[in-house]
């Protein structure tokens, strides 16, 4: 892929824009001036900086994954609607809602949020690998390539969420009473995508096994995260207080506040509320499994960054 066909007259802007004599390790000018704030961390400096180009990119890969598609961008409406449509029909056929009315919602709801995990994780794959001239070519802050990935799964995610919302207010699931935990259940799940899109977009140039790991790794995620099954299932598999070791998958806390925030679920299932620390405290376990994985990501882009161009 041709780096100035991707970048157009942006990239050219964006450099001339910031001085060029000393880039740091995220593309920020050192002593440039521009956008740097006191205390606002280096990697958001460099994307506010080329925020034109992490638009570029964002747009690019939400055309790459409707190019030639007759109905482009509604795909991500009607995707999720078949999808729910699939699952209603063979749950009625095939009787596996558990006993439990709400178990379908229940379901789709653990699906969507899973998807934009495991779409992230698949997409960030190529985000440097696969723009090997841009890379080489053209000097920018690269950990804008993993992040346009997540960005761009994130605005599938937003599309696909509204029709989640409809079918849940449609099948009488949506309680929006503690509507807000959205607000924290989104900024963790794009400080974990984002983290490891970056994690896994700089292993994937320096180890080309990455994609059969990921393939496997996500398949053994999906089942140890409560997605089709409940977290009082998931916390009753560890005896006693070990449940809170359940809380170090960050899906557990992620998957937990959605469905409090759309179906008014408890945080904690009240059978384990006893035996666990209070739900703000089991949460900020998967909160700081979170921000430790989008720190892992950045300095992993800052440790390759010197290499990538020669790798590739």
């Amino acid at each position: 892929m041709d780096g100035k066909n991707v970048c157009g007259g942006v990239v050219g802007q964006g450099r001339r824009r910031v001085k060029m004599g000393a880039v740091g390790v995220f593309g920020v000018a050192r002593g440039g001036g521009g956008c740097h704030s006191q205390g606002m961390p280096r990697f958001l400096q460099a994307i506010l900086a080329r925020r034109e180009l992490t638009a570029i990119l964002v747009q690019r890969n939400l055309k790459i994954r409707y190019k030639g598609s007759a109905l482009g961008f509604l795909w991500s409406l009607l995707t999720p609607a078949a999808m729910i449509l699939m699952y209603a029909v063979f749950a009625h056929i095939l009787k596996f809602n558990t006993g439990d009315p709400m178990y379908l919602p229940f379901l789709v709801t653990g699906i969507v949020v899973w998807q934009f995990t495991a779409g992230s994780l698949n997409d960030s794959l190529a985000a440097i690998a696969g723009n090997a001239n841009l890379v080489k070519k053209v000097s920018f802050p690269r950990v804008i390539l993993p992040l346009s990935t997540a960005l761009a799964n994130a605005v599938n995610f937003g599309l696909t969420f509204v029709v989640l919302a409809a079918y849940l207010a449609v099948s009488g699931a949506l309680h929006p009473a503690r509507i807000w935990l959205l607000v924290p259940a989104v900024v963790l799940h794009l400080a974990l995508v984002s983290g490891l899109a970056c994690l896994v977009a700089t292993a994937n140039v320096f180890y080309r096994d990455t994609e059969h790991i990921i393939g496997v790794g996500t398949l053994a995620w999906f089942f140890l995260s409560p997605v089709f099954y409940s977290l009082d299932l998931q916390l009753g598999a560890l005896p006693g207080r070990l449940g809170a070791l359940a809380f170090l998958n960050p899906m557990t806390g992620i998957l937990a506040l959605y469905r409090a925030a759309l179906m008014g679920q408890p945080l904690l299932p009240p059978a384990h509320a006893a035996f666990l620390p209070p739900a703000w405290g089991a949460l900020a376990i998967s909160a700081a499994v979170c921000a430790a994985a989008l720190a892992a990501g950045l300095a992993a882009i800052r440790a390759g960054n010197r290499k990538f161009g020669d790798v590739l």
